[in-house]
């Protein structure tokens, strides 16, 4: 085994791996595409202790076309780290709503939990106060029908047949709660962030829902608390004077015997007292600026449809947004005609508190400034063939043949081939290697590697000759150490 692991090592695996992570790191997207299509095995290096891999690096980054080119090449999306993150939550902990929107398109789990907490993506995006990650998390749970907003606050009821709409499974993903039970509106109370507290109110969030008593939890708080209770502890009157219109009792008391006010007191709030003695009357609450209704029909679409035009040929009738890729899809109502990647950047940073004609959760169309519940897709619109998910053989700039059993890869007796590099890269020597076989996880992440940082000079757009090869001396060495491992192999 140790012979296998120095092999490896001799053949750059992790020295290429810390390379990709370092380029999804700075979000150098050339740097990355040319490392994958020289293995694509590459996108599921992960460092050493940590165990963040380059998909963690560029969501956490913000670099979504990095994350979009390491999910084609065939990385889990749900990958964990030490800590059991993915990379929806880094994303949603730094707030980078293109790289959430990114791992939504391609269906990330928002239901993992961290391994010390128990939070989830939709914590970290409501303890940051994320709220454009919030919605996009939460897309796939929200019907784009008219009446949505006044049926979650209990005025009416879903008169349209909604065929994927499950209130109950909405209730539980967006009250889900960590460790301690506490829930994304408790976290967002606590840091006040009031766009973000009414978001996950609009959308079902409970006011009234309680902690409990977890003995690993530290609650200096108490077991008990309602999303009031913090609130009052953060200080922030407006979280609480939302809080309170939307129904949180003032005399709730938690497991220390504290109402609201006395939380106030103990931390001392005490410009609060006004706001939680008596019940304000006839304060009527407004919907959230970040309540998006069409977002999950433009979702599914693109999903279904695809959302990135790359064809170079000049479209006849473009989107009259960006004027450059073909409509794909018609707002329901004015149905002004869009492509795919405008409606979802307009659901996704669309802020307006309500369109000019329309119902809570609209969206202004950008050329009648009508309210948009819903998109529906064009007539000839065609879905792509499909996303390539390669998964290739570990590459040691041979021609290597799967073999039934996918564990193991098969090199044999042929010479090996050169790489298909850009021109300036002169490639390796070709040399026979011996018949044998090895285990496609000896290179990536064997116990005793030891990742090196490599950093590639880029000249006018091109790589350097050194960002692939070493210097003749190295060289030299490699080819003369192959030579002896060739004929100790054969003599043995």
């Amino acid at each position: 085994m140790r012979f296998f692991s120095l092999m490896g090592n001799s053949f750059g695996c992790s020295a290429s791996g810390e390379r990709l992570v370092s380029a999804a790191r700075d979000g150098d997207v050339q740097e990355a595409k040319a490392l994958l299509e020289y293995n694509p095995r590459l996108a599921r290096y992960s460092t050493f202790g940590v165990r963040n891999s380059p998909l963690h690096y560029s969501a956490a980054q913000g670099h979504h076309e990095i994350v979009s080119l390491l999910i084609e090449s065939g990385v889990d999306i749900n990958l964990r780290n030490y800590r059991g993150q993915t990379a929806l939550m880094q994303a949603c902990q730094y707030g980078h709503w293109e790289v959430v929107l990114t791992l939504i398109l391609y269906k990330a789990n928002i239901h993992k939990a961290d391994y010390l907490n128990g939070g989830t993506a939709l914590h970290l995006a409501a303890l940051n106060g994320h709220s454009r990650c919030i919605r996009i998390l939460l897309a796939d749970y929200i019907p784009s029908v008219a009446n949505f907003y006044n049926f979650v606050n209990k005025r009416s009821e879903i008169e349209e047949f909604v065929l994927d709409f499950d209130e109950e499974l909405l209730y539980e993903t967006i009250n889900k709660p960590a460790d301690g039970g506490v829930t994304a509106l408790h976290m967002a109370a606590l840091n006040g962030h009031v766009d973000s507290v009414q978001l996950l109110v609009d959308l079902g969030a409970s006011v009234n829902v309680v902690t409990v008593e977890a003995g690993t939890t530290i609650d200096l708080i108490g077991a008990g608390s309602t999303p009031l209770h913090y609130a009052a502890c953060g200080g922030n009157a407006q979280c609480c004077q939302y809080l309170i219109v939307r129904g949180a009792s003032l005399t709730a008391k938690n497991a220390k015997g504290w109402t609201p006010l006395d939380v106030a007191h103990s931390w001392n709030r005490d410009w609060l007292e006004e706001v939680l003695v008596a019940q304000p009357q006839g304060e009527e609450p407004t919907s959230s600026p970040y309540l998006c209704l069409p977002l999950m029909s433009v979702i599914r679409i693109a999903r279904e449809c695809g959302w990135r035009d790359d064809s170079l040929s000049i479209c006849a009738d473009p989107c009259a947004v960006c004027l450059e890729n073909k409509c794909a899809i018609a707002a329901e109502g004015c149905f002004h005609e869009f492509c795919t990647r405008c409606a979802l950047y307009l659901c996704s940073t669309s802020t307006a508190l309500t369109a000019s004609q329309g119902p809570p959760g609209s969206i202004p169309c950008p050329l009648c400034r009508q309210g948009i519940v819903s998109f529906r897709k064009l007539p000839g619109t065609r879905a792509p063939l499909g996303i390539s998910r390669p998964s290739l053989p570990l590459s040691f700039f041979t021609c290597a043949s799967l073999t039934e059993d996918t564990n193991n890869i098969a090199l044999d007796t042929t010479p090996l081939c050169k790489p298909e590099f850009p021109s300036p890269l002169r490639s390796l020597s070709c040399q026979k290697f011996p018949s044998m076989k090895l285990s496609s996880s000896l290179c990536m992440g064997a116990s005793d590697t030891s990742p090196s940082l490599t950093r590639s000079s880029v000249d006018g757009g091109r790589y350097s000759r050194s960002s692939f090869r070493r210097s003749n001396s190295h060289s030299d060495s490699r080819r003369s150490w192959l030579c002896s491992l060739n004929q100790s192999l054969e003599t043995g």
